[in-house]
């Protein structure tokens, strides 16, 4: 420490014989560097401040309804692209500053300029946005915080709408375009069930499974038919030994018009109930109801013609009498002709089963190229139709949420501080510039007497001597000045001293007119 303040000494001993190389530096120094302080512009300060609301009260209503952006990162993005070179050359236009551009290079400095001249902040705790600029005119500087702000509350609402807008100018050219597959789709769906009528696959079943459907209910109607013709021919052998009547008439009359009508209308009325049931399962076209109908028109047409030739043969007495009749006999007539109309039902209706099965079989090989075709083009249509509806379903979605952006209630600007320009000048801070100079004026001083003392340095003391020559120093002489040379160096040091005084008396001056005009 005791070497470290020996050289500390050392050092200001050669700094103070150089001393009035201070002088030589300072004064210079801060004379030029006050007089360029003082020719300075004033620079005015414009400021605006504005709130960003965006919580609305649409949001909570439209959610699940409507795509909602997140508000607030909208507008940190519009905050982050605020400074771009676009918005920068678009205020300088507004303002006229590029009249003054010659050349784009000059436009160029301006932008710069610019960007690093405006401030931009949020608060810390708040949607609170701070637009500053200082200028040393001070309309200027006002009319430039006001175009930033204006291309910020248009920035923040134009871009999302705009954005908006685009999604749904798309979804709109998506839908046009989805509209004509479908339609194309429907076109070729329609074409293909045109040329392919009569053979496309029944719903819930494919051709094979109807081929073995059909087969089944072939077996049932022939095990059904053979059933029933084993009954008719029961009852034809019944027929054959029953006696029609008791024998109480001649046999001429048992066969008079009056037995047979009554038996044909037993079978009519028979078959006429079972046309009733038919009808109540199935539709005219049946073949059963088919059947049932021929028979009952041939049994009809029978009636009448016996009638006419039993009348023609029978004498006149004979056609008024009245026979009794067999009730056993017209039981077994009466089931005998529902046997004989079930069996030309069923026969019809086996014959339908056989033609439709060979049908099918027939068309065992290209059955199953028309499904899958048919399944291709059935899948086709719903996938475009399942697109088209989302779309449709998107658009709507869409539409509802750029009516909820241009709603003013989704965000809202509440300008706090409204631009203005500060009537006195801001700067620049003449008073710390000034003392900077005052400062830095002496210190290039002593920097310099330094330089000095350090290429012509002597030796004050034996120590140092002693330490650079290596050999022992036995004594030193001392100066002994006399009274003339002691006032002569008072005289320089109060000279040294008053030259000083008088830098800062200057500097003194001048700060004093600083706070007396306001400046800072």
């Amino acid at each position: 420490m005791h070497e470290i303040l020996e050289q500390v000494k050392t050092y200001a001993r050669g700094i103070w014989r150089f001393r009035w190389y201070v002088h030589l530096i300072a004064w210079p120094i801060c004379i030029g560097g006050w007089l360029f302080v003082t020719k300075m512009p004033d620079v005015y300060d414009a400021s605006a401040r504005v709130f960003v609301d965006t919580k609305s009260a649409l949001r909570p209503m439209l959610q699940g309804l409507a795509f909602q952006s997140d508000v607030d990162e909208d507008v940190q993005a519009v905050t982050r692209t605020l400074l771009s070179r676009p918005n920068l050359e678009k205020i300088v236009r507004a303002t006229d500053m590029d009249l003054g551009a010659d050349h784009s290079g000059n436009l160029d400095a301006m932008v710069s300029r610019l960007k690093e001249s405006i401030t931009f902040n949020r608060g810390r705790k708040n949607n609170i946005y701070t637009i500053r600029y200082q200028d040393t005119d001070p309309v200027l500087a006002q009319r430039i915080v006001e175009s930033l702000l204006t291309i910020f509350v248009e920035s923040s609402l134009g871009n999302k709408r705009s954005d908006t807008s685009k999604a749904t100018q798309f979804i709109d050219q998506q839908i046009a375009e989805y509209e004509q597959r479908l339609v194309a789709a429907e076109d070729k769906l329609t074409e293909f069930k045109r040329k392919n009528v009569g053979v496309l696959p029944g719903q819930g079943a494919d051709h094979f499974s109807a081929m073995v459907g059909m087969k089944n209910q072939l077996v049932e109607a022939e095990l059904r038919l053979q059933e029933v013709l084993n009954r008719r021919d029961e009852l034809k052998r019944q027929l054959t030994g029953e006696e029609p009547t008791f024998g109480l008439v001649p046999s001429i009359t048992r066969a008079n018009s009056a037995g047979i009508s009554h038996a044909l209308d037993a079978r009519i009325e028979a078959l006429e109930q079972m046309i009733d049931e038919l009808l109540l399962k199935y539709t005219e076209r049946h073949p059963d109801v088919v059947a049932a109908k021929e028979t009952l028109e041939r049994l009809s047409n029978k009636r009448e013609i016996e009638i006419d030739q039993i009348k023609a043969k029978m004498p006149k007495a004979a056609k008024i009498s009245t026979l009794d009749v067999n009730p056993v006999y017209q039981q077994l007539k009466i089931s005998l002709g529902q046997a004989e109309a079930e069996v030309a039902s069923l026969k019809t209706r086996a014959d339908s089963f056989k033609q439709r099965l060979k049908q099918l079989e027939s068309r065992v090989n290209i059955v199953p190229k028309i499904e899958a075709e048919m399944q291709r083009l059935n899948r086709d249509y719903n996938i475009n139709k399942s697109n088209y509806d989302a779309l449709v379903a998107r658009r709507e979605s869409a539409k509802l949420a750029q009516k909820a952006d241009q709603s003013t209630d989704n965000v809202k600007f509440k300008i706090i501080d409204p631009p203005r320009s500060t009537p006195d000048a801001v700067g620049p801070n003449r008073m710390l510039f000034n003392s900077v100079i005052l400062i830095g004026g002496f210190a290039a001083g002593v920097a310099f007497a330094f330089f000095l003392s350090q290429i012509k340095p002597i030796f004050d003391t034996t120590k140092s001597l002693r330490s650079i020559s290596g050999y022992p120093v036995y004594g030193a002489v001392s100066l002994i000045r006399t009274n003339r040379q002691l006032q002569m160096r008072k005289y320089e040091l109060m000279s040294f001293l008053l030259t000083a005084l008088v830098l800062v008396a200057i500097y003194a001056m001048i700060i004093s007119n600083v706070i007396s005009f306001g400046f800072v």
